[in-house]
């Protein structure tokens, strides 16, 4: 297995798990059970999306493909321009 994203919070952690899961690429998240202990203090360095060797080149690309998305042009809110909609 390899490491291969380190998510901000366990929310994006969960995002990115799902978004790969779509894909077909099983994931393992480390240190998710250090989040709660925590509390809301930021878990930057604890979390870590780990999958298996031979997923790790594509999963890299699809993160850095979602990371780098624009949104549409008229799907973004008008109080927070450059955000996407969901």
């Amino acid at each position: 297995m390899q490491r291969i994203y380190e998510p901000r919070d366990l929310l994006e952690a969960q995002m990115l798990t799902g978004m790969l899961a779509g894909e077909g690429i099983e994931t393992f998240l480390a240190g998710g059970h250090l989040v709660g202990a925590m509390g809301e203090l930021p878990a930057i360095g604890l979390l870590g999306l780990m999958v298996a060797d031979r997923d790790a080149v594509r999963a890299r690309q699809l993160i850095a493909a979602y990371n780098g998305a624009l949104p549409l042009p008229g799907d973004e809110p008008e109080s927070y321009p450059g955000e996407l909609i969901c």
